[in-house]
């Protein structure tokens, strides 16, 4: 019974996040990633890369589908 009601619990956690929140969880977390790269170039592709919106994401993720 208590397992049960800790995964309606987590399950109800997990919806409430949106997927921009989880996007940019995302994001903060590859910036930091970045931000330990050595060479100033390479730091700099994947700090254009992390720093993509949400929505020009979603278009090339879309057009990616298509």
């Amino acid at each position: 019974m208590r397992a049960q009601i800790l995964l309606a619990f987590t399950a109800l956690l997990l919806s409430s996040c949106s997927t921009e929140q989880l996007y940019a969880t995302g994001r903060n977390a590859q910036r930091v990633e970045c931000m330990k790269q050595a060479d100033g170039a390479s730091r700099d592709r994947c700090l254009k890369d992390a720093n993509m919106s949400h929505d020009a994401y979603q278009k090339e993720a879309d057009s990616v589908r298509k």
